[in-house]
Parts: C-alpha cells; sequence; structure tokens
C-alpha cells in the first residue's frame, strides 16, 4: 500500500479513538489528577471515586487508563461502562450493575463500575446505587462521572474520592494538536492551530474532531478552514459586533449577528458563549463589563427556557445601544 493510501485510510479512522490516551503518560493536561491517580493503582488501593467537570476533558479516558493499568489485556472483562442519561431508571442500578457487582472472576480483588453522566440519574436511582455502593463494596470500586457534582447526593459524594477535572490549557490542546497533524502528515498553520485551540475551549475532544474535520478539505489546514468547520465566529466578528452597540450603532451590530446566524449558520446558544468568552478583551471599563456580563446571562436564561434566539440576541444588543 502506498503512503498515499496508507495515510487516506487513516483518515477514515476516527481520530478521537485512535489517539485516546491508554496509559497515565499519555494523558495531558491533568497532571496533579494523573499523579494521584496513578499512587492508587500503583498501591492497587482504589477507593470509589467521582470525576467532575465539563466533556472533553479527560473523565471517560482517566477510567478505562485505570481499568488498562490494573488489568492489563484483560481489562475489558472486569470493567463496566454504563451511560446514566441513556439509562437512568432505578431498575438499571438493580439489575445490571448489581448483577456484574455480584460475580467475581480472573484472580481480581475487585471489578471497576464506571457511570458515565450520573449526574442524570434520577434522586430514587442515586439512593438504590447508595445501597449497592455498600453491598457490594468488597468487589467493587465504583467511578461516577458528571458534569455538575452538585447534582449528585451528598451521601454517594461522602463515599467517593472526589477529582475536579479543569477545562484543558491551551498549550495541552495546541501540543496535541500539533503531534497528532505530525502523525497523520497533516500541515497546520499557526493561524490554524490558534483556532483549534479557541474553538475547543478547553475540550480536547472538540479540537481533534474540528482537526480532522477541518483535514478532509486538504493537506494543509488554516484558521479559515476551521472557523467554517467547527462554526465558530471569529473572536474580531463578534468584538466588532458589540462594539457598534456600544457606539450606538445598533443597525450595524444587528447586520453582523444575522451575518453570523444566517450565512454562517452558528448557533445563538453559541453566539452568547462566545460573548461571554470575550467581554474582558472589549475596549470597556469594568462598569460597562458587568452591564454586559449582566445583559448576556439573562439573554441565555432566557434562551435556555425555551425563548427565541435571535430575538433574545437582538434585544442584548439593542439594549447595549440604547445605554450608549
Amino acid at each position: 500500500m502506498s503512503e498515499a493510501e496508507q495515510t487516506g485510510t487513516g483518515r477514515e479512522e476516527i481520530w478521537l479513538e485512535k489517539y485516546r490516551p491508554e496509559t497515565f503518560d499519555d494523558i495531558v493536561g491533568q497532571e496533579t489528577i494523573v499523579d494521584r491517580l496513578r499512587s492508587y493503582v500503583e498501591r492497587d488501593d482504589l477507593p470509589h471515586m467521582l470525576f467532575a467537570g465539563p466533556a472533553g476533558i479527560g473523565k471517560t479516558t482517566a477510567s478505562v487508563t485505570i481499568a488498562r493499568e490494573l488489568y492489563g489485556e484483560d481489562w475489558e472483562e472486569h470493567f463496566l461502562e454504563l451511560n446514566a442519561s441513556d439509562e437512568r431508571g432505578i431498575d438499571v442500578v438493580r439489575d445490571r450493575i448489581k448483577s456484574f457487582a455480584r460475580t467475581s472472576f480472573g484472580g481480581v480483588d475487585y471489578r471497576i463500575i464506571f457511570l458515565d453522566e450520573a449526574d442524570a440519574l434520577t434522586s430514587d436511582a442515586q439512593s438504590a446505587l447508595r445501597r449497592t455502593m455498600e453491598q457490594f463494596s468488597n468487589n467493587v470500586r465504583f467511578i461516577l462521572s458528571c458534569n455538575y457534582s452538585s447534582q449528585i447526593i451528598d451521601p454517594i459524594q461522602s463515599r467517593c474520592a472526589v477529582f475536579r477535572f479543569s477545562p484543558l490549557a491551551d498549550e495541552a490542546v495546541a501540543r496535541q494538536v500539533r503531534t497528532i497533524a505530525n502523525t497523520e502528515g497533516i500541515t497546520v498553520t499557526d493561524d490554524g492551530v490558534d483556532a483549534l485551540v479557541y474553538a475547543a475551549d478547553g475540550d480536547m475532544r472538540k479540537a481533534i474532531n474540528g482537526l480532522q474535520a477541518a483535514a478532509v478539505t486538504g493537506d494543509t489546514v488554516d484558521e479559515e478552514a476551521v472557523f467554517a468547520i467547527t462554526s465558530t465566529a471569529r473572536p474580531e466578528e463578534i468584538k466588532a459586533m458589540v462594539t457598534d452597540a456600544l457606539e450606538g450603532d445598533f443597525t450595524a451590530a444587528r447586520s453582523q449577528l444575522d451575518h453570523l446566524i444566517t450565512e454562517e449558520g452558528i448557533a445563538g446558544g453559541d453566539v452568547i458563549d462566545q460573548l461571554h468568552r470575550s467581554v474582558w478583551e472589549f475596549d470597556i471599563d469594568d462598569e460597562a463589563a458587568v452591564q454586559l456580563l449582566d445583559r448576556i446571562g439573562e439573554a441565555d436564561y432566557r434562551i435556555t427556557e425555551g425563548a427565541n434566539e435571535r430575538i433574545q440576541l437582538e434585544a442584548l444588543l439593542a439594549s447595549l445601544a440604547l445605554d450608549r
């Protein structure tokens, strides 16, 4: 097979899985947590654990890596992964988890149950899970993953070692992007890397998926390709829109918003997120920044409650223009 054919074949794979870390040394951006997890594995003394943090920062990867380090090639026999957002009823806790917890084979002291998106479990299911954790603590260790630890009942939290994963640093995301690009034979410009880091916002999954999608268009990934494929507004476009509104030119600000939503296909919620990230980059004083954050928060709440995205964003820009 030629090099070109090998490269083409490689691009048919999902890079997210192809480059998923398999050892603790491969995990980037969570050094403090990895050191603690490595010490647990080295001592073979694993507690129940709760991993909390936003998406795409290594919670699932860390869980699978623990199993790989403990059980070697047979890790899948001793590792049960459930997604609570799909299977959120109390019957799942009573049936699938208990049936797995009751069995023990292969000469291991305990097995691991990984419950992803555990904050989607109902209160009754969490209560049943708490009792299961107590009943089978001799031969099962639970790893719970969630976005919001506040949604996990206190009796479960008190039984777990809590690890709070933070969004990945820009340097870690950029380093991984360059590593994958070099391996795949893809040329990524500096502004392309910066665009991927900006679009990812600490989410490694989003950065890798964005890189693979942008690489489909050619062997060079630049800023233009990244922003087009990830449906992300350029920071300067967001800044120009808000600046027009702050200067009292609502018509120009509305025109820029229309361009983002209609021509670039960016969702209103994503515009809100980028506005929030860019607040302190605008040339405004602290009082104006606080007022802007207040308006952004109100618009975000209303959109979340089902209000029309375009109307709420135009109202936000109009309020800024009226203040001026």
